[in-house]
């Protein structure tokens, strides 16, 4: 549907959107791309090369922009053509011819710019005028041709005719264009023609050329000394959230209107679908756009939302009703959902329980395995009591809402909606859920009756003294914090015997702003990280640190600054650590922007070492002040060394792995040994000339105040003895991900548990997904048929255990109905596998031609069903079912 951006986009995004549009062009125009054409992101990923390149059927990829460095190499060496295989895993079966153009995405120099205004001299062929120059135009465009032939290996070469905001008026290109290959091919010394990529891609394969290869991404990009286009990694991280919560909702509630059956007339998903897709542009999620184009592209979310949580709604009253055999046209009950969760507002879950009243809660997982997490809502009543869906209580922890968080909601509920809320409740209740896979299950809060029956209120400490210390943590993770050195913590693992000394910081960068002894101007912008000195951010006086413990989890809360706020929280049973931050408004009353980063720095020995993901799937080695193609000038010692992460950032010595997850896209690097840094927020007060003609510095607005941005969000981390890692990184990355989805209800007295289902499982009642796969879509189509994608979650040689083949039941997926056929498709569902593959072109490369060995699964038998994965396989089914057995959802 775009031209998505290629750093802060996950996978499953770019999956989805790049599906709704190939299935558009192929209905409504018969067509099947095969070359990619991504002209404007900035730097390119290993995962758009080999899945959103090879899976999906297309030859070639052709983009504009890379490092200004690269560029100059390529050149020299004829090498901006290259064969990419971007796959560790897959090597050279997933290879892919890529082609970087010249001079990012424009026609080449000498003067071939023909649009109404501009100042290339046209082509006067009228002989009786006294600027007839046929000669002098043929001669200026056989010139250019031959210089860029001599950087472009074989005899083809492609001139990008045009770039951003040319052919408003189409007429005046093509009178020169077509009078320039007329002469031109008069002239004979080169042959001119207008062609297309694919015409160009078939020329390149048929000279039988060996080419160069390339491996691993084009990240970071830098198009000057000073230009490294790493800031957007991090800008607009508020919008950055939404898109990432709106794709892990986007996958359940495809998965609840499957349960349900699709309904072509609404509520659906499509809207959300639309949305999604769109917000996935290099100018969009990149956060790289003007403000009211973001509030655009929010606002489109919002409505795709409104629509879904409709359908999630009736999806769940018709599963939890069909006990009683009446269908799901006539569903009575009436689910609230909680969108703005994350400022502690949720109008469903704030309900007086005093009267009989009971609150139930159907908790949905959209992962394939079943799972126990801990979910927490904003209440009232500080005496409840929490029951299963066997009427057993449980335990579950009563924990006082910060006054942060309590600021956070009144301003941005009045912000979002209107109005200010007319309550505050004072505690969060949190308790440990059970969830099956692709199910729910059932909870009711009700206020408690009887004496010692009610949840545990969380004990609180506020530690002054210099002398004292604070361990938290109940089960085998366990933290100290010393309220001398608020920073500093000391991580112990009693079941894996790791030991760690873990300080976290906060310092800004100061953006640049054109002034100083330097002669490039450059600013720090939307694009652009430059940074002007890095300045730690200290508490602003002796911070106390607030403890909170209780049976279901321990916090840490620290008021770092006036806009930094920090909750380390570590949950019974968890062995990884949560840190939950506000960080806003930042100040700019002084005149300079800021650029603020957390630091987690440990005692390891990394040797410039780091690994990030690569769109959330494939882990990239990187090293600090280091490019693997070529010798790097380093210009810019901190913005150089910053990479997209989408799903996490390690560290690893000879002994441990230090593993650090994200709730959204961010931009993050080993600026030092053993310590990991990510960006959090950015406030500047410049344009930094890429295009937006605008300052990054956006504000929410309440009654006509304005102030900068708060964004509230959350990372995790862990520490791992070295090779253990990436099961945590995996497993928990999904869950992230896919977060537990919470409907509220009400009832009068407590007969929810007996009238209703309960809890459900949409697969076979004994079957769970293997640990290392996940279902990416289950999607009913708008013509009955249904889209299922399983994506192996390992590359090869990740993990000891779980880097291997794996195999899935297709049937015990699908326990009520009978699978009649279930096609084989590319990645983007528009053609069939196997005739994919027939068509490939096979590009030879320089150098070894020894094929390595490659794991691939076998061809799914049609009585049996199974679906072989191998490391990092997606595969992907369009599958039909027996109709006599259609949506038989019985209890």
């Amino acid at each position: 549907m775009c031209m998505h951006d290629e750093a802060v986009t996950h996978y499953i995004d770019m999956i989805d959107q790049t599906t709704l549009g190939h299935r558009f062009i192929k209905k409504d125009f018969g067509v099947t791309p095969r070359v990619g054409w991504q002209i404007d992101p900035f730097g390119h990923s290993a995962v758009q090369a080999y899945l959103l390149g090879v899976e999906i059927g297309f030859d070639s990829l052709f983009f504009g922009r890379i490092d200004y460095q690269d560029r100059a190499k390529r050149k020299n060496e004829k090498s901006l053509e290259v064969v990419w295989q971007a796959s560790k895993s897959f090597g050279s079966s997933a290879q892919i011819f890529a082609g970087a153009f010249p001079e990012n995405y424009e026609p080449p120099p000498g003067g071939f710019y023909f649009e109404v205004n501009d100042p290339s001299p046209v082509v006067q062929d009228d002989i009786n005028l006294f600027d007839y120059n046929v000669q002098e135009r043929v001669d200026d465009f056989v010139s250019a041709a031959v210089s860029q032939a001599n950087i472009t290996r074989t005899n083809h070469i492609m001139w990008t005719m045009g770039t951003d905001f040319k052919y408003q008026y189409a007429h005046s290109w093509f009178r020169q264009m077509d009078k320039l290959i007329h002469y031109v091919n008069m002239d004979g010394r080169v042959n001119a023609l207008y062609s297309t990529p694919s015409i160009y891609t078939d020329a390149k394969h048929a000279t039988n050329e060996h080419w160069p290869v390339k491996t691993g991404d084009f990240f970071p990009y830098a198009d000057r000394a000073n230009g490294y286009w790493t800031g957007y990694f991090a800008s607009r991280p508020a919008l950055k959230r939404y898109v990432r919560m709106m794709s892990g909702y986007y996958l359940a509630a495809r998965q609840l209107e499957f349960y349900n059956g699709r309904s072509n007339t609404g509520p659906n998903t499509d809207s959300l679908a639309d949305s999604l897709a769109i917000a996935q542009h290099h100018d969009a999620v990149t956060g790289t756009e003007k403000q009211h184009v973001a509030n655009d592209y929010a606002k489109r979310l919002s409505i795709g939302y409104t629509e879904a949580e409709k359908l999630v709604a009736s999806s769940l009253a018709c599963l939890v009703e069909s006990a009683s055999h009446t269908g799901c046209q006539r569903s009575t009950t009436k689910f609230q959902q909680c969108p703005l969760l994350n400022i502690s507002y949720c109008p469903a879950s704030e309900v007086d329980l005093s009267q009989g009243r009971n609150l139930i809660v159907v908790v949905y997982n959209a992962l394939g395995w079943a799972r126990d997490d801990v979910i927490q809502f904003p209440v009232f009543n500080e005496n409840v009591i929490v029951h299963d869906s066997e009427k057993r209580e449980i335990v579950s922890q009563i924990i006082p809402i910060a006054d942060a968080f309590v600021g956070l909601r009144n301003s941005h509920v009045n912000a979002y909606l209107g109005r200010s809320p007319v309550e505050t409740p004072k505690y969060w209740l949190a308790f440990t859920v059970s969830v099956p896979p692709f199910g729910f299950s059932t909870y009711s809060i009700s206020s408690a009756k009887r004496a010692g029956a009610h949840s545990s209120k969380s004990s609180v400490y506020t530690f002054r003294s210099e002398k004292s210390a604070v361990e938290v943590g109940q089960g085998n993770l366990k933290l100290t914090f010393s309220a001398d050195k608020i920073k500093h913590a000391n991580y112990v693992n009693s079941r894996s015997s790791v030991k760690e000394s873990v300080e976290q910081t906060f310092s800004f960068y100061a953006g640049y702003n054109g002034t100083g002894n330097d002669k490039d101007p450059q600013n720090s912008g939307a694009y652009i990280f430059r940074p002007n000195g890095t300045f730690p951010i200290n508490p602003e006086s002796q911070v106390p640190l607030t403890v909170m413990r209780g049976p279901v989890l321990d916090e840490v809360h620290q008021h770092v600054n006036q806009w930094i706020y920090q909750i380390t929280r570590l949950y019974k049973g968890r062995e990884h650590v949560e840190v939950e931050f506000i960080v806003g408004p930042i100040p700019i009353e002084d005149g300079i922007g800021k650029e603020v980063a957390t630091q987690i720095t440990t005692t390891m020995e990394t040797n410039k070492t780091f690994y990030t993901d690569s769109n959330g799937r494939d882990l990239i080695k990187r090293i600090r002040d280091y490019r693997t193609d070529w010798d790097l000038e380093v210009n810019q010692p901190f913005a150089g060394n910053y990479y997209p992460i989408n799903l996490g950032i390690y560290i690893q010595d000879d002994k441990k792995e230090f593993s650090v997850l994200v709730d959204r896209a961010l931009g993050g690097s080993s600026l030092v040994d053993g310590q990991i840094e990510l960006m959090l927020h950015r406030r500047l007060l410049l344009d930094d000339s890429r295009g937006v003609a605008e300052a990054l510095n956006e504000t929410v607005c309440v009654l006509d105040q304005c102030k900068g941005l708060t964004i509230q969000g959350k990372y995790y981390y862990r520490i791992d003895p070295i090779g253990e890692g990436a099961k945590w990184r995996r497993s928990f990355g999904q869950e992230i991900y896919s977060p537990l989805l919470l409907a509220f209800s009400e009832e009068d007295g407590d007969k929810w548990m007996n009238s209703h289902v309960t809890t459900f499982s949409g697969f076979d009642s004994s079957y769970i997904l293997p640990d290392n796969v996940a279902v990416i879509t289950l999607q009913e189509l708008d013509d009955g048929k249904v889209l299922l994608r399983l994506a192996h979650l390992y590359e090869m040689g990740e993990d000891k255990d779980l880097s291997v083949m794996t195999s899935v039941e297709l049937q015990k997926l699908f326990p009520k109905k009978k699978i009649g056929k279930a096609a084989e498709m590319s990645l983007s569902a528009n053609q069939e596998r196997a005739e994919m593959e027939k068509k490939r072109l096979v590009w030879k490369t320089e150098g070894s031609s020894r094929k390595q060995a490659v794991l691939r699964g076998g061809p799914v038998d049609p009585a049996k069903l199974v679906v072989e994965l191998a490391p990092m396989e997606i595969r992907t089914f369009v599958i039909d079912f027996d109709h006599q057995f259609h949506h038989v959802f019985a209890a």
